[in-house]
C-alpha cells in the first residue's frame, strides 16, 4: 500500500518539468518527514512552502507568495500528525491553481499513508466538493506541485483534530453567517494570513472583518494555539476606530449593518495598590522647575507625564502590586503622553507570588521568554493578552527596547480568584481556585446543616425572588387601596362640612336641638379657634380658613314679608312658648276665615281665643301663611 501511494505521488510530480530523479527524491523526503520531523505536530519540506504553523491540535499551511501568484516549478510537502486516538479534519480555505487536464501542471494531492486513501488531485477546474474534509486517519500527507503557469493564488489549508468539528478556515468572515450567535473553532496560524479587520475589542469589529484574525486581535485566542471562539452579531455602528493589539493593527472603518462582539470572560481592569521601580527620573527643566517621574505615575489613568527610568540606567523594570493573587489575562501599555516622545517598543513580563522568586512569562510554547510588542508612539494604547493567564500578586515589566528613554504607563486586566469550598462528610473541605469575574461575589459562606444542590440553587433563588416580589406587590396594592379609601372618606366629610344648608325663609324652628349634622359655622372661641389672618379682601378662597357665624343660642327666624294689609283684614298675635328659660315670641299671623282652624288643631274645639294663641308642645313649627291677594 505504501508503494501505491509512492507511485501516485511520483506520477503527480513527474508530469511536470521536474526531472524524475529529483521528483523521486522529493517524494521520499516527503514520506520520511514523519520519522524525521515532529511526530506530534507535523513537518514540511520543499521550495514551494509558504506561511506554515503546525501544532498537535490545529494548524495552517499555504503555498509560497500566497495570496500572490505562486512560483513556477516548485513543490512543497507537509506531513500532518494528530495525537493518538484522534483523526484529522481539513478545511479548504482557498485552492486556486491554474487549470489543466487532470490537473497535470499544478495540483494539490492529499494522501493517507495508513489506509492508502488519496484525495485529489485538485486544481481550479477540479476543486474539492466540500469545504471540510473528514478523514479517518491521524496522519495525512499534503503535496503541492507546480510547473509552468501564468496565474493562480496557490493554496491555503487549515486542519484540526476530530475533537473540533466546527473548524473554520482563516478566510471566513462575519458576513458568512446569518445567525446572531456564533461558535466556531479557529485554527492556529491565522494571524499572518492576508485579510483585513476593522475595529477594536471595546467597540467590536466590522462584520466584513476576517473572523479568526479579529479573534487574535481581541485577545480571545492565541495565534500559536488557536481555539474556540464565541461571538455575537449585533447592530453596526457609524465608525470603527483603529487599534494595535496582540501584534496586529486594525483599520479604521465606516458604517456597517452588523458588528462582531467577541465574548471574553475575566476581562476587567484590575486595581493596582502599589507601584515600585528600579529607578525614576528627577527632571529639572531649563527654567529650574522640578518634575518627578516616579513609579506612581505609571498608572494608566494618571494625567500628565508617566513613570520614567533614570536616564542611562541599565535593566530598568516596573513592578505592580495587586494586593492579593489575581488571575491576570492581559496588559495595556502607553508612552509618556507628554511633550517628551518617550515609549517602550518591546518588553518581557515576569510574575511572583512572594516578591522573591520571579518567573518569566513564556506563553504557550514554554521554550523561551516571550517578547511582547509595545508602543509605536507616546500617545496610543497597546494591548497584549496572556494566554494562558498569569496567577500571581506581583507583576514585573522589563523593557527590552524603547524610543529615546524608558517611559511607561501600565494597566492590567483579569479577574479575582474565588475560593469555592467543596464540603465532604467528616472530611475538611479542600479549597479550589476557580476563575471568576470580579463582578461576582469573591466567596460564598455555606450555612451549616444545609446542603444546596448547585444545579438547583439558581432555580430555587429565582422562585424565592418571585414569591417575595408577589407578596411585596400585593402589600403595595392593599396599602394603596386603604389610602384611597381614607382619602375618599376625608373628601366626603369635607364636602359635607362645606355644604351650606339654609332654613327656608318661612320656616320657624322652635328648638335648637333640631339642628343636627355637620355645618360650616365657626367654632366657639372657648374651643380654641382663632381668627385667621386676613390681609385684604382680595385674598382668594381657600387661602385662609373661613367660617360662617354660628347661630345664636335662641332661635332666629326669617322675617315675614311685609305687605300692605287689605282693607277689612286684621292680624292677630300668636304667642308661642319657647324652650325652658326663653321668653315668649310673638309673630304676626293673618286672621282666620270664619270656621277655619289653624293647622294641627282638631275640630273639637277652639284652643285659642280670638286675638291670641297658645299651643305649646302641640305645634313645634308654626308656618306663616300669606293671604292671597
Amino acid at each position: 500500500m505504501m508503494m501505491m501511494v509512492v507511485m501516485m505521488m511520483m506520477m503527480r510530480v513527474g508530469s511536470g518539468a521536474t526531472s524524475g530523479a529529483l521528483a523521486l527524491v522529493l517524494v521520499r523526503r516527503c514520506l520520511l518527514l514523519g520519522p524525521l520531523g515532529l511526530r506530534s505536530a507535523g513537518a514540511q519540506d520543499g521550495n514551494g512552502c509558504g506561511h506554515t504553523l503546525l501544532t498537535p491540535h490545529s494548524g495552517t499551511l499555504s503555498s509560497k507568495n500566497y495570496p500572490g501568484t505562486y512560483p513556477n516549478h516548485t513543490m512543497c510537502c507537509w506531513r500532518l500528525q494528530a495525537p493518538a486516538g484522534t483523526s484529522l479534519l481539513l478545511a479548504f480555505g482557498d485552492v486556486d491553481l491554474e487549470p489543466s487536464e487532470h490537473c497535470a501542471h499544478s495540483s494539490l494531492l492529499l494522501t493517507d499513508t495508513q489506509t492508502g486513501t488519496a484525495y485529489g488531485p485538485y486544481c481550479r477546474n477540479s476543486i474539492p466538493s466540500a469545504p471540510l474534509l473528514v478523514t479517518n486517519s491521524s496522519t495525512v500527507t499534503v503535496l503541492f506541485n507546480t510547473t509552468s503557469h501564468r496565474s493562480g493564488r496557490g493554496i491555503l489549508l487549515s486542519y484540526a483534530t476530530s475533537q473540533h468539528p466546527d473548524l473554520v478556515s482563516c478566510l471566513v468572515r462575519g458576513t458568512h453567517y446569518t445567525q446572531e450567535h456564533i461558535s466556531v473553532y479557529c485554527p492556529a496560524g491565522c494571524k499572518d494570513i492576508h485579510g483585513d479587520i476593522w475595529g477594536n475589542p471595546s467597540q467590536g469589529y466590522r462584520d466584513t472583518s476576517v473572523l479568526c484574525k479579529a479573534a487574535v486581535h481581541a485577545g480571545v485566542i492565541a495565534d500559536e494555539l488557536g481555539g474556540q471562539v464565541t461571538l455575537s452579531r449585533e447592530k453596526g455602528i457609524t465608525l470603527y476606530e483603529s487599534a494595535f493589539a496582540n501584534g496586529l493593527r486594525s483599520k479604521r472603518g465606516s458604517l456597517s449593518e452588523k458588528r462582531l462582539i467577541f465574548h471574553k470572560a475575566c476581562d476587567d481592569v484590575l486595581e493596582i495598590v502599589a507601584f515600585n521601580a528600579s529607578s525614576w527620573w528627577h527632571e529639572v527643566d531649563m527654567l529650574g522647575q522640578d518634575r518627578a517621574w516616579v513609579a506612581e505615575r505609571a498608572a494608566l489613568g494618571t494625567t500628565g507625564h508617566s513613570w520614567a527610568a533614570e536616564p542611562g540606567a541599565k535593566a530598568a523594570w516596573l513592578e505592580l502590586d495587586l494586593g492579593t493573587r489575581r488571575n491576570v489575562t492581559g496588559i495595556i501599555t502607553k508612552g509618556s503622553s507628554e511633550q517628551h516622545n518617550y515609549y517602550v517598543t518591546s518588553y518581557h513580563v515576569s510574575s511572583s507570588r512572594d516578591r522573591k522568586n520571579w518567573r518569566p512569562y513564556r506563553g504557550s510554547s514554554g521554550q523561551e521568554d516571550k517578547v511582547f510588542e509595545g508602543n509605536a508612539d507616546s500617545q496610543g494604547e497597546v494591548s497584549n493578552a496572556f494566554i494562558p493567564p498569569i496567577v500571581a500578586r506581583y507583576i514585573r515589566v522589563t523593557p527590552q527596547s524603547w524610543h529615546q528613554s524608558v517611559a511607561l504607563k501600565v494597566a492590567l486586566v483579569g479577574c479575582q480568584l474565588a475560593r469555592v469550598h467543596a464540603p465532604r462528610p467528616n472530611v475538611p473541605s479542600v479549597s479550589k481556585e476557580v476563575l471568576e469575574p470580579t463582578s461576582r461575589p469573591a466567596s460564598c459562606t455555606p450555612i451549616s446543616g444545609i446542603a444546596l444542590d448547585p444545579e438547583k440553587a439558581g432555580s430555587t433563588l429565582l422562585a424565592m425572588l418571585l414569591i417575595g416580589g408577589f407578596v411585596l406587590l400585593c402589600s403595595c396594592l392593599l396599602l394603596l387601596a386603604f389610602l384611597c379609601y381614607k382619602k375618599r372618606k376625608s373628601a366626603a366629610e369635607l364636602n359635607c362640612g362645606i355644604t351650606k344648608e339654609y332654613a327656608e325663609p318661612d320656616l320657624v324652628q322652635v328648638s335648637p336641638s333640631s339642628q343636627t349634622g355637620p355645618c360650616t359655622f365657626k367654632p366657639l372661641l372657648e374651643e380654641g379657634y382663632t381668627l385667621p389672618l386676613v390681609l385684604s379682601h382680595y385674598d382668594i378662597p381657600g387661602k385662609h380658613h373661613e367660617y360662617a357665624e354660628p347661630l345664636p343660642p335662641e332661635p332666629e327666624y326669617a322675617m315675614p314679608f311685609s305687605e300692605p294689609e287689605p282693607i277689612g283684614m286684621h292680624r292677630s298675635t300668636c304667642s308661642i312658648a319657647g324652650p325652658a328659660g326663653c321668653s315668649l315670641v310673638q309673630y304676626q299671623t293673618p286672621a282666620l276665615r270664619p270656621g277655619e282652624l289653624p293647622a294641627g288643631v282638631e275640630q273639637t274645639g277652639s284652643p285659642c281665643s280670638e286675638g291670641s294663641c297658645a299651643w305649646p308642645g302641640r305645634c313645634p313649627l308654626a308656618h306663616v301663611y300669606h293671604e292671597a291677594l
